[in-house]
């Protein structure tokens, strides 16, 4: 008798990525926190985006590591195309109205103060949702063939 283990999502370069969105998540709640208590009304917007970043991290990093349930699937990519609508238009706002951002936020500069790695982020939270459905439940079609 032989017994076959399922491969985990979450091996390999899942893994990688689940732990990349996680640092993401920690760096970008660490620095809005920092940035919104100590100088909010220097940069109230680039501080606000900030945490908008941050809580989006948390919930990719979330859904990412609970996507093989077909709801967390659907806010994963949710939140990984918010984020790479947010890292673009926020990149490119502080590229052409620099005066809109006094300071930086995480997606500023399209993520320059964090080596670009939010501009890059986005591209491979996609492709990873895309080659890693879940598996849909086969029981629907079984109960129609045998009820054909």
């Amino acid at each position: 008798m032989s017994t076959t283990v399922p491969t985990s999502r979450m091996s390999g370069i899942g893994r990688v990525l689940v732990i990349v969105y996680a640092v993401m998540a920690l760096a970008a709640t660490g620095r809005s926190f920092v940035q919104i208590f100590r100088q909010f009304d220097e940069a109230p917007l680039a501080y606000s985006l900030s945490a908008l970043a941050a809580v989006v991290y948390i919930l990719a990093t979330l859904a990412l590591v609970l996507a093989s349930r077909r709801g967390w699937y659907a806010v994963a990519w949710v939140a990984i195309v918010f984020e790479l609508a947010g890292v673009l238009v926020i990149g490119a706002s502080s590229v052409f109205f620099p005066e809109l951002f006094p300071h930086d936020t995480v997606w500023s500069m399209f993520g320059r103060g964090y080596l670009f790695i939010p501009l890059v982020l986005p591209f491979f939270g996609i492709w990873w949702l895309r080659t890693h459905a879940p598996i849909r439940d086969a029981q629907p079609a079984l109960r129609a063939e045998a009820d054909a």
